[in-house]
């Protein structure tokens, strides 16, 4: 079996026992809130509601690439708690986007706060939070005090990024004086931190050197800034078929994405248009025409290559190993569409 299928078997397991917690008879809608969220329990349960397990994933996999040669070949598995805690992270963020953004649906199914209500939603996005601290405390089982704390420390400096860059972007809807260079914060925040921490932590318990752990740590960055304008690229002009959303969401919900932040400095067409009123679904081929013939998305496209170019860079310069290393590799094409 590949080594990230087996990976992925194992961090399913540890986020059902960590979530576990809140299995109690008078806890039970509570605990079902949790299990629906990630993809467990419900209508349409199954691998298209969990989604990819990509982060955690990551974890596992940089653990597994560090000295591999030296190492038991299932060492990695002593950092499953850390795994689960980064993908707890994740979705403890997903709830409380769905109701920010007031979406009803994610990955085709109703939302936690469309089903029990936004108190409750709430309520549940904190728990998975709690519960991703507590998932990286169990570390301790496995390794030494002090790994455990800087493992905790980087968690929770990434929590706060995340806040960061959410405010970023809630901020930044009623405001029209946007400028390119205040994009790369909020993604930074939104997306870029939690990819960064993956590949850090996974570096940290490893067992890798600090400038190791800082060459893994600037690959997940980078990785993260390219998915995301590549995210944005295809927010707008993706084939719907392939992305599974609808390529017109971004412009009718007014994204200040990349694309759009480019066109806007160019004070054109597009700018006037979207400056003028939200963009309606039938004023989306135009729009997205506009935005193309003022060279938004080649440049959108030539930022997605050149962070790309840096994700690889680094990855090559942390120098992975083993079927782990090669594992990871393939997990950055794929996430970026490469085919090399």
């Amino acid at each position: 079996m590949p080594i990230q299928q087996t990976m992925l078997e194992v961090i399913e397991d540890e986020l059902k026992l960590q979530i576990a917690r809140l299995d109690d008879p008078r806890t039970n809608q509570f605990h079902e809130m949790l299990t629906y969220h990630m993809g467990w329990t419900g209508a349409g349960a199954g691998p298209l509601a969990t989604g990819k397990r990509i982060r955690p994933l990551l974890v596992l996999l940089t653990v597994a690439s560090i000295n591999s040669k030296n190492k038991d070949n299932a060492n990695w598995l002593r950092a499953k708690p850390a795994a689960a805690a980064i993908e707890l992270v994740h979705n403890f963020s997903l709830v409380h986007d769905d109701i920010q953004d007031n979406s009803d649906k994610r990955r085709g199914r109703p939302t936690v706060w469309s089903l029990w209500g936004e108190p409750m939603a709430i309520n549940a996005g904190d728990a998975l939070f709690v519960i991703a601290n507590q998932a990286i405390v169990d570390l301790s089982k496995e390794y030494p005090a002090d790994i455990v704390v800087k493992a905790a420390g980087i968690l929770n400096n990434t929590c706060l990024d995340l806040t960061r860059g959410q405010f970023l972007d809630m901020s930044y809807e009623e405001r029209t004086d946007l400028q390119l260079e205040d994009y790369w914060p909020m993604i930074g925040g939104k997306t870029s931190a939690l990819l960064s921490a993956c590949t850090q932590i996974g570096a940290l318990l490893g067992g890798a050197e600090k400038a190791q752990q800082d060459t893994f740590k600037s690959f997940g960055f980078h990785l993260g800034q390219a998915f995301q304008v590549q995210d944005d690229v295809l927010g707008i002009w993706g084939d719907e078929a392939l992305t599974g959303k609808s390529a017109a969401s971004d412009l009718v919900e007014g994204k200040n994405s990349l694309p759009v932040l480019f066109a806007l400095g160019k004070k054109g067409k597009f700018a006037e248009r979207w400056n003028s009123g939200p963009i309606t679904a039938k004023d989306v081929v135009e729009t997205a025409a506009q935005l193309e013939s003022e060279g938004a998305r080649k440049f959108a496209e030539e930022m997605s290559e050149k962070e790309t170019q840096k994700a690889l860079m680094y990855l090559k310069e942390a120098k992975p190993e083993g079927e782990a290393g090669a594992a990871i590799l393939e997990l950055t094409n794929q996430l970026l569409k490469r085919r090399q």
